[in-house]
């Protein structure tokens, strides 16, 4: 059986990629906020605390 794929155009291939930037900065926007909450959440003396 041969297959046939579909071959995306260039443009295609321009527009995947800047979907794949845009949702990797999305995601990494959102780890840094969660971050950000936990630690505003947690207090300043979670880095006093003895380990």
């Amino acid at each position: 059986m041969d297959k046939e794929y579909v071959k995306p155009t260039e443009a295609q291939l321009k527009a995947r990629r800047k979907r794949s930037i845009a949702l990797a900065i999305a995601l990494a926007v959102f780890v840094v906020i969660v971050y950000i909450g936990s630690l505003a959440k947690l207090g300043p003396g979670l880095f006093e605390r003895a380990m």
